[in-house]
């Protein structure tokens, strides 16, 4: 028989377990979801089979895009569906544990942690702010190269100014995009009550036209949200060659705190 672990998608309070209403919801690999409760904490999880979770498995597992987005879609609909019901404190990807015995020592060992962090991200929800740059076209090959006939007198100089142009093109996009950002950051003043850094998205991460150049997460009060959504969506205005997209609002994924290091080491021995 297989064994089976305990996948950990967020935590909520325990006094608020009751009206979340968990019939129906599925997790990671399709399993019924249900909670662990400890003291004024509890976790929301549910079993999946040591064969695709253990340590050895996840290893190669976080490595397949196809496994990886599966599972990040699933462990995101369940935080998603908490969050449309009560204040959540969602756990990074993959969180497995032995058994629910040790989603109970662990809740009870940092209850207070927890219920705190439960406190300050009340009625909050994060927005996504990223700022990209627009693609500059690359220059058109000397006229020579081409086959055409412009500049035939030197086409390799109308190469280097149109490489030069480019260049200009760039870095006036660039000094934009750094307005941008100030621009956002001026507006989230007075509405939002912390920002988280994140890295800009590169490579495969980067799925949509452009250069990111600032790729940030706010807090910002649920009666606030509308309006901090609309003055991002105007930061660029009036900025050629500069975008800013919004997305949310989320469940409070870049305000949380990682579990201790004995906690991430335990959770990844099982």
């Amino acid at each position: 028989m297989d064994e089976r672990l305990c996948y950990a998608y967020a935590v909520v309070r325990s006094a608020e377990s009751e009206r979340i209403a968990l019939a129906g919801v599925r997790g990671v690999a399709d399993a019924p979801v249900g909670l662990v409760r400890s003291g004024r904490v509890a976790a929301v999880v549910s079993a999946v089979p040591g064969e695709e979770f253990s340590e050895a498995a996840l290893k190669d597992a976080l490595e397949d895009m196809r496994w990886l987005e599966a599972t990040a879609r699933a462990h995101h609909q369940v935080i998603e569906a908490l969050a449309a019901r009560t204040t959540v404190l969602p756990l990074r990807l993959a969180t497995v544990y032995l058994d629910e015995n040790r989603v109970r020592e662990i809740l009870h060992e940092q209850e207070a942690a927890f219920a705190g962090l439960l406190d300050r991200l009340a009625d909050h929800v994060e927005w996504g702010v990223k700022v990209y740059v627009e693609a500059v076209p690359a220059p058109a090959p000397a006229p020579e190269a081409a086959g055409g006939r412009a500049d035939e007198a030197n086409p390799g100089r109308a190469y280097l100014r149109s490489r030069r142009h480019q260049r200009q093109e760039r870095e006036d996009a660039w000094r934009l995009a750094e307005e941008a950002v100030r621009r956002t950051e001026e507006q989230a003043r007075g509405l939002a009550v912390e920002r988280t850094r994140h890295r800009p998205q590169q490579g495969s991460l980067a799925q949509v036209p452009g250069e990111n150049v600032a790729n940030d997460a706010y807090l910002v009060p649920r009666g606030l949200a509308e309006e901090f959504r609309d003055r991002m969506l105007h930061a660029a205005d009036g900025l050629h060659g500069v975008r800013v997209d919004v997305t949310g609002p989320w469940a409070p994924y870049s305000f949380t705190v990682p579990l201790s290091p004995d906690e991430q080491e335990e959770a990844g021995q099982r």
